[in-house]
């Protein structure tokens, strides 16, 4: 079979400015080697930082944020294409190499009809713009978009999450390319909203006959699409093997890490304990004449436990979230935390109120202050609720850094110089600082990596058994629920459609919606998405 891609022992740096210090070159990527031939998926495996959208770019010959390229080839049908020149490499991105980003959201203009960001490079190639809008209605069609002939009349705003991210791959598709490379693509997505983006995919790299390097940190996923999948860490390459070597029978520890990840062993805990939280019929709206986005919720979370709220975006999970913390005040419906009324907005609340129901963020990035330091950070809550200065807060923000298993030598440092799960355990501190009875966690690991996830996961455990905290977890994965539930409440358009405890709410039957859900959880083995989307047309009638 003719390799299409072949890249040879390739070494890619960067510039790092560490503050107070002098710039220092790092190395991203160092003596990867891999061949894709024509036709096949190569999946790129790895956590944060080990490279693999690097790796993928290295493909357009193009390092972004200042990443250079400095050693080995990139050899694409046998032509090193870093050794072309600018408008080569301008006639190859594009054309012959095309990219799916992770956020399709970010990636569109949202002034510009989707038909004209479709076909642009594809126009741009000589095409005649009546054979593009062809074309590009032909990959909607077999991308299963609705309305493929009408669609591309819309804008960005006026498509779903996972609409978006098929039309770009109808963009990536539309010039055919021979190569592409796919970051991400289904993250940021729902587990019901995935399965169709990933069929769509893989049938469309099956009809167009392309060659893919599909990137991602989920190894169930990869393992649906890829025929080979390259397992990454700290730049280096740590295990190459087709798909079913490295899912049934990995070599290395990591890789093994990697297939095992989320198996946390979580005991029931027993029943009788008090409610901390009593949500009685509450229903909500945004503005006096929006639609309502909450009706008639109801659910019960004892001290010391864990209530998982699952369901797909719009569901109404982190709009309950607001009301309960008095952000956004109900139409109806009342709520007690703490055996007492909680006033339906937050200028109404006590400073206990507030002090007992702490929340943390799905994005630590954006919840913290870049310009303080991580002891200011963690301290903020210390001086508000409790009056603590000087050395006494100094103490509590040490040991805070102990409970959150980073240690006092974090505590001067700036987010900036934290990794995404380390940034996420200072965040988790905060919380803490105010010796809360409940904390809200809305997708606090939806965007780390598995084995950081799982980290995170284990201290939000361990930390329940010590402090006894009771945790509303705000979650659209199936296998997060599983690790740390006692309780689920399954959300659907504004309403609970099951709940109880885990071992009831995951135990048939099922109704049609949590089946839906539960089924849509990826699988660690080979043929699973053919098996759940042919399920899925015998239960719409088809064959």
């Amino acid at each position: 079979m003719t390799d299409l891609l072949e890249i040879r022992d390739l070494k890619i740096e960067a510039t790092s400015y560490p503050p107070g210090e002098k710039p220092r070159d790092v190395t991203l990527v160092e003596g990867v080697t891999l061949k894709l031939p024509k036709g096949r998926v190569m999946g790129l495996i790895g956590e944060s930082g080990a490279g693999k959208s690097t790796i993928g770019l290295s493909t357009l010959a193009y390092g972004r944020g200042g990443v250079r390229i400095t050693g080995g080839q990139v050899v694409l049908n046998g032509q090193d294409i870093l050794a072309l020149s600018p408008g080569a490499l301008r006639r190859l991105r594009g054309k012959t190499v095309t990219y799916v980003a992770q956020s399709a959201a970010a990636s569109f203009n949202p002034a510009k009809k989707l038909i004209d960001q479709v076909i642009e490079t594809t126009l741009a190639a000589g095409t005649p713009r009546a054979e593009a809008r062809a074309r590009a209605v032909e990959l909607f069609r077999k991308l299963s978009l609705p309305s493929p002939e009408t669609i591309g009349e819309r804008f960005p705003h006026q498509v779903s999450g996972g609409q978006l991210q098929r039309v770009m791959t109808a963009m990536a598709l539309c010039p055919k390319p021979e190569l592409v490379i796919f970051d991400e693509p289904t993250t940021a997505l729902d587990v019901t909203t995935q399965i169709d983006v990933l069929a769509a995919i893989k049938a469309a790299i099956r009809d167009e006959g392309v060659a893919a390097l599909y990137i991602t940190h989920d190894l169930a996923v990869v393992a649906q699409i890829a025929d080979e999948i390259m397992v990454l860490r700290h730049g280096k390459m740590v295990e190459l093997g087709d798909t079913g070597q490295i899912i049934t029978a990995p070599r290395e520890t990591y890789t093994r890490d990697l297939v095992s990840v989320r198996q946390i062993e979580h005991p029931p805990k027993p029943d009788g304990a008090a409610p901390v939280l009593t949500i009685d019929a509450v229903s909500a709206r945004y503005g006096r004449s929006g639609p309502q986005v909450l009706s008639d919720v109801s659910a019960v979370l004892p001290q010391g436990q864990t209530l998982a709220v699952v369901g797909e975006s719009g569901s109404g999970k982190s709009t309950l979230a607001r009301v309960i913390t008095g952000l956004l005040p109900p139409l109806q419906g009342r709520i007690t935390f703490a055996g007492r009324d909680l006033s339906p907005t937050m200028a109404g609340r006590s400073r206990e109120d507030l002090r007992e129901l702490q929340m943390i963020y799905q994005m630590a990035d954006t919840a913290m202050n870049p310009r303080q330091t991580v002891a200011t950070i963690i301290g903020r809550p210390l001086e508000f609720y409790f009056g603590l200065k000087g050395a006494e807060k100094k103490a509590r923000v040490d040991a805070l850094l102990d409970e959150i298993e980073l240690g006092p030598k974090f505590a001067d440092r700036f987010p900036a110089e934290l990794s995404g799960g380390q940034k996420q355990r200072v965040c988790i501190a905060r919380a803490l600082a105010a010796k809360p009875k409940m904390i809200i966690c809305d997708e606090v690991t939806s965007a780390l990596d598995p084995l950081v996830a799982d980290g995170i996961l284990k201290l939000l455990l361990d930390l329940q058994r010590e402090e006894g905290v009771a945790y509303l977890f705000i979650t659209h994965d199936i296998a997060t629920v599983r690790a740390i539930a006692d309780r689920i409440m399954v959300m659907h358009r504004g309403r609970v459609v099951r709940s109880g405890p885990k071992a009831e709410v995951l135990s048939p039957p099922f109704d049609a919606y949590t089946d839906l859900l539960l089924s849509s959880v990826p699988e660690m083995k080979q043929g699973w998405l053919e098996e759940v989307t042919a399920s899925r047309r015998m239960a719409a009638g088809g064959e």
